[in-house]
């Protein structure tokens, strides 16, 4: 009995849809997992190097940068609703969670009328703290909210913080919550300290809008710049890693990859989808895709261990930022004290490299590709285990960028 070409041609089709399919479920899984707590480290094995899949210099870089322009308008000053009273907030657990802190405190503030009060920046450790100053800039982010919220750098000296009833709201808080939950304390104490609590890392866009989207989009993403010092660290690093990646162009790929936050067991879901890889599955899924040897990397892992060996067997322009600061900058920002800065150095390294790979599901993934969303930087690719010799980078593109779903997108357009 002959075999019928057109049937055994269908079969390799629907098995490639298949396979396709596979990928966007667990990248949109991916996507939506919850930020996992640190664990105990594990040793990987060796990986066998294996074979380039691309000619000498041909890697799959794009040169797709979409630059987006802001689709909110500055809210109109509410200056009747003004009342004499305060909002107070601190920043905490790094950059990820600052954007989203700025605007709840945001939103609250003018909603309530209340002035707010520049916050100051907090530490996991006890002690651990900053001035806002130490690494954003006070006069850009009060001159921001010009109109929107009233700013003052600190709380009148009658007013004990001490005093304060403390508030704690969900991320993305909205009207209906602040009128519940809020406005009855502020009411009655007068003045108020925020906490935000994250019951989801998710960052994906509301299927409602309302008229108050442009605070939010405002608070997010026009607030916060850099002070200089730390601003010029960041872009002498950028440089050096587009230096060493001249073979690519003078592109680089940021991974999200901190050996703490791989436990034992925190990397795989109870659906059997991974929320996180290791240095030895990022290296896999890079050569799997295309990426040859010539490819420069930058880890936030903050120093180098044995088990990043892996990825460096495999692409020899791996570094951490120990290896390409400024050496008159180490004692600053990379000593025991300074692991604020060193986030901060992170979180807008991968928003401006060229491609960005999130080794972990969480918010800092979520928070930068926002970031990256607003700067039209699209190549952000969520790994995933590929069973086959090689596949297509295209295949992985984070669905916030294939659906539009960030967030990002109701403050971009």
């Amino acid at each position: 009995m002959g075999v019928d070409l057109r049937q055994v041609l269908a079969g390799i089709l629907t098995l490639t849809m298949f396979v396709m399919l596979g990928h966007m479920i667990k990248r949109d899984h991916f996507d939506s997992v919850q930020e996992k707590f640190p664990g105990p480290t594990k040793d990987v094995a060796k990986v066998t190097p294996v074979r380039s899949l691309n000619k000498k210099g041909a890697i799959p870089w794009k040169n797709d940068v979409q630059e987006l322009k802001q689709c909110w308008s500055k809210p109109e000053s509410d200056e009747g609703r003004q009342s004499k009273g305060y909002v107070t907030f601190s920043l905490t657990d790094g950059p990820e969670y600052h954007v989203s802190q700025i605007a709840d405190a945001v939103v609250v503030a003018r909603y309530l009328g209340a002035t707010l009060v520049v916050p100051d920046i907090r530490g996991k450790e006890l002690g651990d703290k900053w001035s806002f100053g130490d690494i954003y800039d006070v006069k850009k982010f009060i001159e921001s909210l010009d109109g929107v919220v009233k700013v003052v750098k600190t709380l009148p000296s009658e007013i004990s913080p001490r005093k304060l009833s403390v508030i704690k709201v969900p991320n993305r808080v909205t009207e209906d919550y602040i009128l519940e939950h809020v406005e009855k304390v502020f009411k009655k104490s007068g003045s108020i300290r925020l906490a935000t609590y994250f019951p989801s890392v998710n960052m994906k866009k509301s299927t409602t809008s309302s008229d108050g989207d442009s605070v939010p989009c405002l608070a997010m993403f026009g607030t916060l710049e850099l002070q200089p010092e730390i601003n010029e660290v960041i872009e002498s690093m950028v440089e050096r890693l587009k230096t060493l990646s001249r073979k690519s162009n003078g592109q680089f790929i940021a991974v999200d990859l901190r050996i703490e936050m791989l436990g034992e067991n925190g990397c795989q879901e109870a659906s059997g989808s991974k929320s996180c890889y290791t240095a030895q599955e990022i290296a896999l899924f890079l050569r799997k895709i295309g990426f040859n040897k010539d490819a420069t990397i930058y880890l936030t892992q903050p120093r180098w261990e044995n088990s990043l060996d892996d990825l460096k067997d495999l692409f020899p322009k791996t570094y951490t930022k120990e290896s390409i600061m400024p050496a008159d900058k180490k004692a600053k920002f990379l000593n025991a004290e300074s692991s604020e800065y060193e986030k901060v150095i992170d979180f807008y390294v991968c928003s401006q490299s060229d491609i960005f790979v999130p080794a972990i599901s969480g918010l800092f993934y979520s928070n930068v590709a926002g970031k990256r969303i607003g700067l039209g930087k699209n190549q952000i690719l969520v790994p995933a285990t590929i069973r086959e010799s090689t596949a297509s980078a295209s295949n992985f593109i984070s669905s916030y960028i294939t659906k539009k779903n960030h967030l990002a997108y109701s403050c971009f357009c």
